[in-house]
């Protein structure tokens, strides 16, 4: 699998027949050459690393594993040329990368040289993201990643205050002609295709506009974030779908196009393609929280001990079973060792067995023994600097609940794998006491006995709030009622809507955004709207002429 062929070698200066630049495809042919996957790994600063894409692949069944196309956390490429960083950041061979690469020399390299980013053997399809302002830094960059992944990224999409700063993300979204100059520096000069994600604009027409210039440059794939550069963190909403199908229906056919944004849950992933007819769909926030997004679930009564399925029906991959892949791959594929040996996860139905007693480690372990761990080094290994952030997004609704396993993630650092082992025991066990209450409550139940603790583990899971009536533009009930699930199941963070972290005082305005929002509310009364209504267009009477007002769209969730 690949993005490119061979043309007839020449001879190289010491008479060796060695083969000539890659002739590469590009567009729809490229994604074509990779297997036309619709299933997207985002890529996400310090996130996307190594061990987290193996993670989401391995809950796909081995021969679909590369219809999964994987990004790499985001690069800068500026910082890109210090090779401490490089090293540190972007691991495709077991010594470093040479500077500059020679693609010949990369392609004669025997198979037990290939380390772990991009390996042929489980690591494709992938694609490695920067973000730059400068042709010449971005283009010396991918040379050093354009053997070892399938295409090059450049980010667009980032809303975040350092990439106002470094001015680079979506603060580009100004400078029309140097994305243009850097697209085109990479699609003439580089030996794999250069592709780009970014966000849309105020109007559809002018995303339009800055899509063409885009894939006018040379981009063979463009990702559309269907939300605005402002909308970030309390301010996130809704990923406008319908934009993204405006492009669909206005760029050429051929154009490849992904889509990004509210993917909550597995089967938004059907939902989304059907909305906006894009080629494929991804996600960064869903797969953050739930690894296993991509997954199809088994069938009924196949759940075996890593899914599980409540008497409604309704289910998911539980944290303790991903948790346990997840420190596997970070064993064999980060450290080179062999996991441990372990027991087979709790299921219901396993006999009783008395209870151990409590370990002296229960909280962690000795100051002593962390700093013995730090100091064998893995200081630079990108797969152990994210683990405790993953995990922190894993078991997020787990730890709310059982504090000593926050408390335990909390004092593990980087490179203790012994820490993180014990955090694992403890997240097992409260798996195991989560989902017996469950059991323990339901046979009382079917003995005629109420369950009358609204906090108790089967009303967490049975019982959801009545929605008739209740707006998914107005109140975000509906999507926590549909994405809730038991503690000890992966499920998506859902966000709430702006209005509501208004009200509850977790987002404050701006003077400028205040007079805005007033601005906005007057312009609704004026035309017989609710302000923050669902209504996106509305008829303004100006004498005999009807003109289309846009209205905002306010909404919730995450990816």
């Amino acid at each position: 699998m690949g993005s490119e062929v061979q043309d007839v070698a020449p001879q190289g200066s010491n008479g060796v027949e060695r083969p000539s630049k890659r002739v590469k495809l590009r567009g729809r042919a490229f994604y074509e050459s990779i297997g036309s996957p619709k299933l997207i790994l985002a890529p996400m600063v310090e996130q996307s690393e190594f061990a987290w894409r193996m993670l989401s692949r391995s809950f796909l069944p081995p021969s679909a594993q590369t219809n999964l196309l994987a990004y790499t956390p985001m690069f800068h490429s500026k910082m890109f040329a210090d090779p401490k960083y490089r090293d540190s950041h972007f691991q495709p061979l077991k010594s470093a990368i040479p500077s500059p690469p020679d693609p010949y020399h990369i392609s004669q390299l025997p198979e037990s040289e290939r380390y772990l980013d991009g390996n042929p053997a489980f690591d494709r399809p992938l694609t490695v993201q920067f973000c730059s302002n400068d042709p010449d830094d971005l283009l010396n960059a991918a040379k050093h990643v354009a053997p070892f992944c399938d295409a090059v990224d450049l980010n667009l999409g980032c809303p975040q205050g350092i990439a106002r700063r470094g001015n680079y993300g979506a603060f580009l979204q100004e400078s029309p002609d140097l994305i243009a100059r850097m697209i085109k520096k990479l699609d003439e000069e580089l030996d794999v295709p250069v592709t780009a994600k970014f966000r849309i604009l105020e109007t559809k027409e002018k995303t339009l506009a800055y899509a063409k210039t885009i894939l006018e440059a040379g981009a063979s794939i463009l990702t559309v974030h269907g939300r605005r550069r402002e909308q970030k963190g309390h301010n996130t909403g809704l990923a406008d779908w319908d934009i993204i199908r405006f492009l669909r229906e206005n760029l050429p056919k051929e154009t490849v196009l992904f889509a990004n944004g509210n993917i909550l849950q597995h089967e938004d992933i059907a939902k989304c393609l059907e909305a906006t007819g894009a080629d494929g769909v991804m996600t960064a926030e869903g797969n953050l929280y739930d690894p296993t997004i991509f997954a199809e679930p088994p069938p009924m009564g196949e759940e075996g001990r890593e899914y599980w399925r409540g008497r409604d029906g309704r289910g998911g991959y539980r944290v303790d079973a991903v948790f346990r892949r997840y420190m596997d791959i970070i064993h064999k594929y980060a450290l080179g060792q062999e996991p441990p040996v372990r027991k087979p996860l709790f299921h219901p139905d396993d006999p009783e067995v008395p209870p151990s007693p409590p370990s002296e480690e229960e909280e962690g372990p000795p100051r002593k023994k962390q700093k013995q761990t730090k100091e064998m080094g893995q200081l630079k290994n990108p797969n152990l600097t994210a683990m405790q952030a993953h995990l922190f997004h894993l078991l997020r609704p787990l730890v709310s609940q059982h504090h000593n396993v926050r408390d335990a993630l909390a004092k593990s650092r980087m490179g203790d794998i012994d820490a993180f082992e014990n955090v694992l025991k403890l997240t097992e066990k409260a798996v195991k006491e989560g989902i017996q209450a469950y059991e323990r409550e339901h046979a009382k139940a079917a003995n005629g006995a109420p369950i009358s603790d609204s906090n108790s583990a089967s009303a967490a899971v049975d019982e959801q709030p009545a929605l008739e009536g209740v707006d998914p533009y107005e109140s975000s009930l509906a999507t926590v009622a549909r994405c809730k699930r038991p503690f000890w199941v992966c499920q998506p963070y859902v966000r709430p809507l702006p209005k509501e972290a208004l009200e509850k005082g977790s987002m404050q305005l701006s003077k400028k955004e205040k007079k805005k929002l007033e601005q906005e509310e007057a312009e609704a009364k004026a035309v017989g709207l609710q302000p923050g209504g669902r209504v996106q267009k509305a008829e303004l009477k100006t004498g005999s002429q009807n003109e289309e007002v846009e209205i905002p769209k306010e909404g919730l969730v995450c990816g």
